[in-house]
């Protein structure tokens, strides 16, 4: 009697613990989907079996497919953004070593994540979503560019950085993300040996280009 009683208070308490993650698990699943399938391709139901739950219960959290693809940006790419804002208003070091940080930061908690296979996604279905192409350029690219566009004006205003076009000299820093971005969730899941990218080192040698053009002589 005390075993089964045991069981069944394990029961209970794994049925409690899985309907309060239930959430979480939604959009960890339909990340998961998103990436493998793209937005078009996945089905609420699929995101529902994959988290093991009913549909039923997916739409009591999220409406919509939309809805539950705009929490997984939010949740995955842009609720970081607020944070990174914070850390540049305290960050001590010179605005060279800000954008490593930037660059390897975003790579850390985005870039090597499935988080990254969003952006692939919008760049192959944003023609056929405007109203979540929308979406993302308010959420992800505005808040995105403005880090970027901070940085290299701090560096401008200190005088580390030559006086450049903003505006452009963002997507310098966007535009080898962005590829590495692309080839992680294309050539590079296939990629033979000797064409690896290693991302660290990738990374470290877009930064050596950049800065050999941004940074004012001594």
């Amino acid at each position: 009697m005390h075993l089964l009683k045991q069981k069944i208070e394990e029961v209970c308490a794994k049925r409690k613990r899985r309907k309060e993650a239930r959430p979480g698990e939604l959009l960890e699943a339909a990340l998961d989907l998103f990436v493998e399938r793209g937005f078009a391709a996945t089905r609420a139901d699929d995101v529902a079996a994959r988290a093991g739950v009913s549909k039923g219960t997916l739409f009591l959290y999220f409406g919509s497919k939309e809805e539950l693809f705009k929490a997984v940006v939010r949740e995955n790419i842009s609720g970081r953004f607020r944070l990174w804002n914070t850390e540049f208003e305290t960050f001590e070091g010179s605005t060279p070593d800000m954008l490593r940080y930037a660059m390897n930061a975003w790579w850390t908690n985005v870039g090597a994540t499935k988080a990254s296979g969003i952006t692939k996604l919008m760049m192959s279905e944003a023609g056929n979503f405007p109203e979540l192409a929308a979406f993302y350029q308010d959420e992800v690219i505005r808040p995105g560019n403005a880090l970027i566009r901070r940085i290299l004006q701090r560096g401008i205003d200190r005088g580390e950085f030559r006086a450049i076009n903003i505006e452009y000299g963002i997507y310098s820093v966007l535009t080898p993300m962005m590829f590495l971005t692309m080839w992680k969730h294309s050539m590079g899941a296939c990629a033979e040996q000797g064409f690896e990218l290693v991302p660290e080192d990738y990374i470290a040698a877009q930064l050596d280009t950049l800065l050999g053009g941004l940074c004012t002589k001594p």
